[in-house]
């Protein structure tokens, strides 16, 4: 019927570019994903060895930044740019809860089925396949990696919070340095640009981008230039390339604590990985790879140089005091401004990281349906939302408010970092062998090194929990558990919506037409051509099939018999939306004619697909079936762009209902006329599902299970979903919108 179905790929696929397109977004990513890991040189070696300490040896100072450079080669480099971006879904999507995707795909949609309203659906019914005992296994850790992937998922958006608190400080403070007087008003100042940073998060990540990254290509240069010019005052720094020297270190000192001060290096290596879906895996490794690891490697180890050859003179602040020349020369002033600029915008990747979380998140229903805003119109990952924007400023304005030391702001940044690249790593060892079908052995290898090195830095960061490290984990916590209560309640609701589907034969019959023509039954949806024109103005008899009120119970486990009655026929239009997907009329339809026995003239069944495009063009809007065993009622798939709104224009739609009867009967065109007066009074109808908790038996512990469960439908779930309905995103007036209550026991 449409031309979108013939020759268009209405699945996301990943972003694939070359050339100059290529290098244009490797250019993007440096000031939105970058901004983070760029601006760890600021604090990390007074993180690990503080002004007020003692000044380090020359070769602690070498173990140190040996640590530092390993640790940026084998977790940001090796273990995100390297691996985990061959771990991104299908659509190009990155981070924990795209690697669950990877284990657990949802089924690809069948349009052509869900617009088959008379056949039989396999909705619900189980088949098992799971004939090897690996199989049988992943299914049996189905929940507990979604919970394991949902905590990730949940502490990498708590970090969306404290990174920018983290960046917006650390800039504050650093403007003291030049201006001492700063210091007593870090707090309000801090807020100040804190507002700023979100209020700008509405213009998208491209313009962002172009903003941001002229901003950090400078100050990557900056860092690489200084960093090479201070590795002349000690040419041995280079010995920090010799992994040994870091083991060496923690031989020699003893102290496990140094390693909480590397981890700062690494911060913002999750965000490489989260924001796949903004960007794509190649811009992203040619970005990394050719000009931010080199810079960084550089920069430490110019760092190091310097604190070896000058010692006392620049512990107390070894960045500022490390830039060459003299401490207020011209280079000073360029590497300060450049240092406010780059901490200031250094928030951004976790910002754009917490966008495409929620954006998976909620398309895999496992979040409630807030509004997403499409900012590009070529990359479908480049994604707003308004309410978390608000909602992470407030967070992070209070945050900022509570914790008025930086250094207790830092430890609560690190503790969630760390458990993060724990949960990803878990994913990945698991994902090599069930998705890319590797020998087992390669992912208990991955999880073996990679494990190791993630336990090290959450044991290191394990110790910050009484000194701020909870808050991140409490947040994240109560993120995890609303995302787990929303998928459970949605499947459930998924489930209930299945197993009351009807195949529509079986619940609206209709007698033959006056003027002779037979419907006959079949099993499928299409166009059939009638034996003759007939006035449109002799209708058949229809009827639908109701519970005998003097039927046994359903709840007895005795048969229900149905009866027929009478259904008058409407001159109007009714749309009915199909929340889930799946062949046959919704339970809507069913309660919708039971309550209220009038079928209208034309009825729509409509599922809506989105296409990886940002506009569809008109014409290629809806898709239409015609159901050949009842007149007026039809299966249609609404597309619509990523950037479209959601706006159902009945008025194009009847164009196409209307080409698609005269393909069925060029003698049709009284019925066209009744068609075209009946949608003059057109009426959305949508479900709106009462949850009310089902009674399960488990024994002695019944009683509580039942308790429990009501208080998470009924009291908690019920009123999320009466909050966020699905109907929330509609244009359509909400005068023309029914919704029609369903008793769902789930």
């Amino acid at each position: 019927m449409s031309t979108l179905e013939s020759g268009f790929d209405t699945k996301r696929t990943a972003i694939k570019l070359s050339g100059v397109a290529l290098l244009q977004l490797s250019f993007q990513t440096l000031g939105i994903i970058y901004s983070d890991i760029g601006t760890s040189p600021l604090y990390v070696l007074n993180g690990i060895w503080p002004s007020s300490g003692p000044v380090p040896s020359p070769e602690d100072v070498i173990g140190g930044i040996s640590a530092i450079i390993w640790s940026l080669t084998l977790l940001p480099l090796l273990k995100y740019v390297i691996i985990s971006l061959f771990f991104g879904t299908s659509e190009g999507e990155g981070g924990t809860f795209a690697l669950y995707q990877g284990l657990y795909p949802r089924d690809d949609a069948d349009l052509n089925e869900d617009r088959t309203l008379t056949g039989e659906s396999n909705f619900g019914k189980n088949y098992s396949d799971k004939s090897t005992w690996a199989l049988r296994l992943k299914a049996k850790f189905k929940w507990p990696l979604m919970i394991w992937c949902l905590f990730g998922t949940a502490l990498t958006m708590a970090d969306g919070v404290f990174t920018p608190a983290v960046s917006v400080t650390s800039a504050v403070a650093g403007i003291g340095v030049a201006k001492p007087s700063v210091n007593q008003d870090i707090i309000p100042i801090s807020i100040v640009f804190l507002l700023v940073l979100f209020f700008v998060q509405q213009f998208g990540t491209a313009r962002l981008s172009y903003t941001f990254s002229p901003v950090a290509l400078i100050w990557f240069l900056l860092l690489a230039a200084t960093g090479i010019y201070n590795t002349t005052f000690h040419p041995g720094i280079y010995r920090a390339f010799d992994p040994s020297r870091a083991v060496l270190l923690f031989v020699r000192t003893r102290d496990y604590d140094i390693l909480a001060g590397v981890l700062l290096a690494v911060t913002g290596c999750e965000a490489v990985f989260a924001n796949l879906g903004q960007f794509n895996a190649a811009s992203i490794r040619m970005s990394f790879c050719t000009f931010v690891y080199p810079a960084l490697v550089f920069a430490y180890l110019g760092q190091g140089a310097r604190l070896i050859s000058d010692g006392e003179a620049v512990l107390s602040n070894v960045f500022y005091q490390t830039i060459p020349g003299p401490a207020n020369g011209p280079l000073f002033w360029i590497m300060f401004v450049f240092a406010i600029l780059a901490t200031l915008i250094a928030s951004q990747a976790m910002i754009t990281a917490t966008f495409s979380l929620f954006q998976q998140v909620i398309n895999m229903k496992g979040f409630p349906p807030i509004r997403l805003i499409y900012t590009s119109e070529t990359i479908q990952g480049q994604v707003y939302i308004p309410t978390i924007n608000w909602a992470l400023m407030i967070a992070t304005i209070v945050i900022v408010a509570v914790f008025s030391n930086l250094a207790n702001l830092t430890n609560a940044y690190g503790f969630a970092v760390a458990t993060v690249m724990i949960s990803t790593s878990v994913l990945l060892s698991v994902q090599m062998y069930y998705v890319k079908r590797w020998p087992i052995v390669v992912g208990l290898v991955y999880f073996l090194i990679w494990g190791f090195f993630d336990a090290l830095f959450w044991g290191a960061s394990l110790k910050k929990v009484p000194h701020g490290a909870w808050v991140p984990l409490l947040i994240g916590c109560v993120l995890m558990l609303v995302m787990l209560l929303w998928t459970w309640g949605k499947r459930l609701e998924d489930r209930f919506d299945g197993a009351n589907r009807k195949n529509l034969r079986h619940f609206i019959q209709q007698s033959e037409k006056p003027g002779g023509l037979t419907l006959h039954d079949s099993d499928d949806d299409g166009i059939t051509t009638e034996d003759h024109d007939t006035d449109a103005s002799e209708y058949p008899m229809f009827y639908y099939l109701a519970p005998n009120s003097r039927s046994a119970s359903p709840d007895a486990g005795e048969k229900v018999v149905e009866e027929r009655k009478e259904l008058q026929r409407i001159p109007t239009c009714a749309v009915f939306h199909k929340i889930a997907q799946g062949r046959g009329v919704p339970h809507t339809f069913v309660g919708f004619i039971r309550q209220w026995p009038a079928l209208p003239r034309v009825v729509i069944f409509l599922s809506v697909s989105i296409v990886p495009i940002a506009r569809v063009p008109p014409e290629n809007r809806y898709a239409v079936n015609k159901v050949r065993s009842i007149d007026g009622l039809y299966g249609v798939t609404y597309y619509i762009g990523f950037r479209d709104d959601f706006n159902v224009q009945v008025d194009e739609l009847v164009e196409k209902i209307c080409t698609v009867e005269r393909q069925c009967n060029p003698r049709a065109e009284a019925a066209i006329r009744e068609i075209k007066a009946a949608v003059q009074s057109a009426t959305h109808i949508a479900p709106h599902y009462h949850v009310v908790s089902k009674k399960v038996d488990v024994g002695a512990l019944t009683p509580v299970v039942n308790y429990v469960r009501k208080v998470l439908v009924e009291d908690v779930y019920r009123r999320l979903a009466t909050m966020f309905p699905e109907t929330g995103k509609w244009l359509t007036s909400a005068d023309e919108i029914i919704h029609v209550g369903i008793n769902a026991t789930i």
